[in-house]
């Protein structure tokens, strides 16, 4: 009898507070736009301490991402399915160090929640709730485990952390705060995402 109720017990609350990928997938797709602040810190093995940038940024659904790094200087980069470019103070500019189609895919899918394009370079685990989740990425295609270990997501509502453990031993960790779903976008932010 015991055991029943336990795994009645067990199984009740799997069903009732379970979180899919699914669920995570409409839950980062929902919003039109999010917008918020970013802190990175790019742990090097051969450094003591971080690499630490920040600034803000802009993810349009559809559109793509204009991240505006504020400091320790400015630059802007936005990231569209065609590619990523800079700003160069009057126009944006293609790099093609920047540009494989792997990594954009990768980056955008991570900040928008596409989990199915992660799943075609990634393995994929979700675990916690709608209020609190991490989301596991093994990689799972030779380009992909050449570059990265790992790659964990943490969020709410939205992604509020993201960690990317890299093969040669260096870490990378993006803070997102400050978040607004849906608002106005400046002048500068719509025009750098419809170009």
């Amino acid at each position: 009898m015991k055991k029943n109720l336990f795994l009645f017990l067990t199984l009740f609350s799997t069903q009732t507070f379970a979180f899919s990928q699914q669920e995570l997938m409409n839950q980062l797709q929902q919003p039109q736009n999010v917008q918020g602040h970013f802190t990175q810190l790019r742990y090097l093995k051969s450094l003591a301490k971080p690499i630490t940038t920040s600034g803000q940024f802009a993810l349009v659904k559809s559109k793509g991402l204009l991240w505006q790094m504020e400091k320790p200087f400015a630059t802007q980069l936005k990231v569209t399915p065609s590619g990523i470019q800079q700003w160069d103070g009057s126009r944006w500019v293609s790099s093609q160090k920047f540009g494989q189609s792997d990594q954009i895919r990768l980056f955008l899918g991570l900040l928008s929640g596409d989990i199915s394009a992660l799943s075609e370079q990634f393995d994929i685990a979700v675990s916690g709730v709608k209020t609190q989740w991490q989301l596991t990425l093994t990689p799972k295609t030779l380009l992909m485990k050449q570059i990265f270990t790992q790659i964990q997501l943490k969020g709410n509502a939205l992604v509020q952390e993201i960690e990317l453990s890299e093969t040669q031993g260096d870490r990378t960790q993006i803070q997102f705060s400050g978040l607004k779903t849906d608002q106005a976008l400046a002048e500068f932010v719509q025009q750098a995402l419809e170009n």
